[in-house]
């Protein structure tokens, strides 16, 4: 049998007023309606629910019984059915998952974990490495992404974080570090690339191109900060967008400089599926990514 949830509102209000009257006037309904709410209710409980008893009505064993439950569930029902706008993260218990790029979660994790733990210790994070995929299924089963380039399609958020354009990452006794730098001893220099797939080349060897230069990309790197090692280890020149390129450079005892070529901005974006937009402990975590973010490579 399919009820109406509106009986439930019924019923508790008949419970705690114990007459249709009452009952009537705490719904603004009038009495009819309410009557009429009792009898469909007495067809599906099978009960009488309230019994007259002198001049008033009194509960049955059963609506004693049940009055504690009705009340739960209306509570419950309200709480699906009400906008939900408030979030008490000491409360929270939950796991999120964080799909960044591994610079991101390399200089911004620490301190995103840090404020979590404090806010609340219920929340478990599972940063994850960067899909192959760049579309809307790197999201699947992912509350947060960042990206650089445009969003994939409408269902997908991209909240700006930072635009600013890549940086040359390399040591600080490396000869590109001391004199003017140049596209020409740009291009001349060893290279490491960072790429997740392997490939010898990135949108620099455009740009390069366009000025008939070439450069020596002698290996790839999965990460940002593998690339780096590889750079401090073999006297390597690493290009990064310069958000990161600064903080990881100190972290890692290497000098970074702009790079030498008109190169497009590039754009940080903080990623999530809308369908987490209604969502209030999401809501409350991606505010405070975004600040965490902005606090440690977007500053003022």
């Amino acid at each position: 049998m399919l009820l109406d949830l509106n009986l439930l509102r019924a019923l508790e209000a008949l419970l705690e007023e114990g007459g249709v009257t009452g009952a009537a006037r705490r719904l603004h309904l009038t009495a009819p309606a309410v009557s009429r709410a009792l009898t469909r209710i007495r067809r599906a409980t099978g009960d009488e629910i309230l019994v007259r008893s002198g001049r008033g009505m009194v509960p049955t064993e059963y609506a004693v019984a049940v009055r504690g439950e009705v009340r739960r569930l209306v509570r419950e029902a309200e709480a699906v059915l009400s906008p939900r706008r408030e979030v008490d993260p000491a409360e929270l218990d939950r796991v999120f998952c964080l799909r960044w790029h591994d610079a991101v979660t390399e200089l911004v994790g620490p301190g995103v974990l840090a404020a979590v733990r404090e806010r609340a210790p219920g929340v478990r994070l599972r940063f994850l490495g960067e899909s192959d995929s760049d579309g809307r299924e790197a999201l699947e089963g992912v509350d947060l992404g960042t990206s650089a380039g445009p969003a994939p399609s409408p269902d997908v958020h991209h909240e700006p974080v930072r635009r600013d354009r890549p940086s040359v990452v390399l040591r600080e006794d490396h000869e590109l570090a001391r004199g003017e730098l140049t596209a020409e001893r740009y291009a001349a220099a060893e290279h490491v690339v960072v790429s997740r797939r392997g490939a010898l080349a990135d949108r620099v060897d455009g740009l390069l191109a366009e000025l008939g230069l070439t450069r020596s990309v002698v290996a790839a790197a999965p990460t940002a900060v593998a690339a780096l090692r590889l750079a401090r280890r073999c006297g390597l020149v690493a290009t990064l967008p310069s958000s990161v390129a600064g903080p990881l450079a100190r972290e890692h005892g290497l000098a970074h400089r702009p790079l030498p070529l008109p190169a497009p901005e590039i754009a940080l974006h903080l990623t999530w599926h809308r369908r987490h937009d209604g969502d209030p402990a999401h809501r409350w975590l991606r505010e405070l990514c975004l600040v965490e973010l902005r606090k440690t490579i977007a500053p003022e």
